[in-house]
């Protein structure tokens, strides 16, 4: 079947349509997906503090209110179960997400997107009919390959879709819905956290659905990636979804120029590292010395390496056991509300990075993160050692500690919080894209497990266990402090620039030069154009046409 010539363009300021109101909201609806991720993430903590649950899952019996502080302690679920309950969820999502990476380039982003909001559910039905530890961990994994799935393509999904002069702050959105939805679970934590009955840890849980049932229909409604349509051959398709996502009428010069773009550059690509079936599509991602900073190689250890150093920030402590750990410390009279108010603090951060993340670029952003982070946890750590010790009844030292818990909150929700997000959407080419953001994503929750495994060892108080108390904030800034490191070091500046410039820019320039690269050309101009302005005819007939029932669109997401 002929394809038809795309008016293609030499002008670097025209490879993207203009873009109006609805079309941004389109995008940003997409980020909805972080709530439950975050609602999943942050309700635990107060579910493993609740006393109903511990009693439970431990048999102890409800201490009375007027019980002693040794026994109040001895009242908690051994580190083995936190450990596991928490840790199982990171497992199921490792997996979910390089599952995740195939699924979108075979059925589309959306299609698995949506396949993970179902897969989540399941996982919910079975953890809220939980009343014995063996059904709650099988529920935990299976909502973990759901979470996988979302949390990789979503990220993959606004990437694509996304205007690039506000990329940023769109795929900031999905970290601002994470801290939303972990306040709401620390606000439903709050509100059952009495409750004498099986309601204490359900109810929680149980909310969880809604999330997922909102998403899921959301996207429904929404159009696929064009990219994934280029991808798969079928111009015509990702013409009708880009028009639609830029608010052009149809055939409009802009659409097609930012089409041709996207085509000239996937062929470029190919050209580079061509495709040879499914193992070497994921050869690919390892394809490159470690010497050139745009070779597929450097692409995917930056990606996986970015999301290690987002874990290694600590934040998943406060946010996993931050409860627990107030409790243990004995030296705070609310655990809970103080849960409630850094959740408070992480939510009205975020917003801020929507817009320092396009003002100053990911690359400034992350290196004064990185250093406001360590600074912050090395002051938490020696007050706790010194005047915030139980021993001492220093309450004024006891504030401060929470007041740098919550600035170092801050510095994590403005920078490396939406930061990490932003960049693994953005380093690869087309055709590594789903994978390469899949092994990212997967970079992170096995981070994410590792950190649930260890650190209620770390700061457990039973025999045989660390008992590190405030002393883990010395572990936390030492790693900050390798953040910051890396940083300076490895990040690119990727403000401003189309995916497609992104791949040029790497292939030109070091990280620290990054920031002041500029366009100056198009794939299209150099992959070939015809005297009438339009793409090469040999470059549309390179682009395969595949014809399959996932190229369809359903009628209530019809193109319109």
């Amino acid at each position: 079947m002929a394809k038809p010539a795309l008016i293609a363009t030499a002008d670097v300021s025209r490879i993207e349509a203009p873009v109006t109101i609805k079309a941004y909201l389109m995008c940003a609806f997409a980020s909805f997906g972080g709530i439950f991720f975050g609602f999943d993430s942050g309700y635990i903590s107060g579910v493993m503090g609740m006393n109903y649950f511990i009693h439970l899952y431990t048999g102890l019996p409800i201490p009375p209110a007027d019980a002693s502080k040794e026994v109040l302690k001895a009242f908690a679920l051994p580190a083995w179960k936190k450990s596991l309950i928490t840790s199982i969820l990171s497992a199921g999502t490792f997996f979910g997400a390089l599952i995740a990476g195939d699924l979108a380039d075979w059925i589309g982003r959306r299609t698995t997107i949506i396949a993970g909001c179902g897969i989540f559910i399941v996982g919910v039905i079975l953890q809220t009919a939980s009343t014995a530890l063996g059904l709650l961990v099988a529920g935990r994994l299976i909502a973990g390959f759901g979470v996988g799935f979302v949390s990789a393509i979503i990220i993959l999904y606004m990437s694509e879709i996304a205007p690039k002069k506000v990329r940023g702050a769109i795929v900031s959105g999905y970290q601002f819905c994470i801290t939303i939805g972990i306040l709401l679970a620390a606000c439903v934590d709050y509100g059952t956290q009495n409750r004498l009955d099986t309601g204490s840890y359900r109810i929680p849980i149980a909310i969880q659905m809604l999330w997922a049932i909102i998403l899921a229909v959301g996207l429904f409604l929404l159009p696929e990636s064009p990219r994934y349509f280029v991808k798969k051959g079928n111009l015509e398709m990702a013409a009708k979804v880009l028009t639609r996502l830029r608010g052009e009428p149809e055939g409009s010069e802009y659409i097609q120029q930012e089409l041709a773009e996207i085509v000239a550059n996937h062929e470029y690509e190919l050209s580079v590292i061509p495709q040879s079936g499914y193992f070497g599509s994921w050869m690919a991602c390892f394809t490159g010395g470690l010497r050139k900073p745009s070779s597929n190689l450097r692409r995917t250890i930056l990606g996986t390496s970015l999301q290690m150093m987002q874990q290694w920030t600590g934040i998943n402590f406060i946010f996993y056991f931050g409860t627990t750990f107030f409790q243990a410390l004995g030296t705070i009279k609310n655990p809970f509300l103080i849960g409630l108010v850094t959740t408070l603090v992480n939510v009205c951060s975020t917003p801020l990075s929507f817009w320092t993340i396009e003002r100053f670029g990911r690359r400034t952003i992350m290196i004064v993160g990185a250093l406001g982070m360590l600074i912050c946890e090395f002051i938490v750590g020696i007050v706790g050692v010194t005047a915030g010790r139980e021993s001492q009844h220093n309450d004024a030292a006891v504030q401060s500690q929470i007041a740098f818990i919550c600035i170092y909150i801050f510095f994590f929700a403005t920078t490396w919080g939406p930061g990490a997000w932003v960049l693994i959407g953005e380093i690869f080419p087309l055709p590594i894209r789903s994978r390469g953001v899949g092994l990212s994503t997967a970079s992170n929750w096995l981070w994410n497990c590792i950190i649930a495994v260890i650190t209620p060892y770390m700061v457990g108080t039973e025999k045989g266990e660390a008992n590190m108390g405030s002393k883990v904030f010395f572990v936390w800034g030492s790693l900050c402090t390798a953040c910051f490191v890396y940083a300076y070091i490895l990040i690119p500046e990727t403000k401003g620039l189309s995916l497609e410039q992104v791949d040029r820019m790497l292939e030109e320039t070091s990280p620290r030069t990054s920031a002041a690269w500029v366009p100056h050309t198009t794939f299209a101009a150099e992959m070939g154009m015809t005297e009438k302005g339009t793409l090469a005819t040999d470059n549309i007939e390179k682009v395969p046409h595949v014809v399959d029932h996932h190229e369809t669109t359903p009628p209530a997401a019809a193109v319109v």
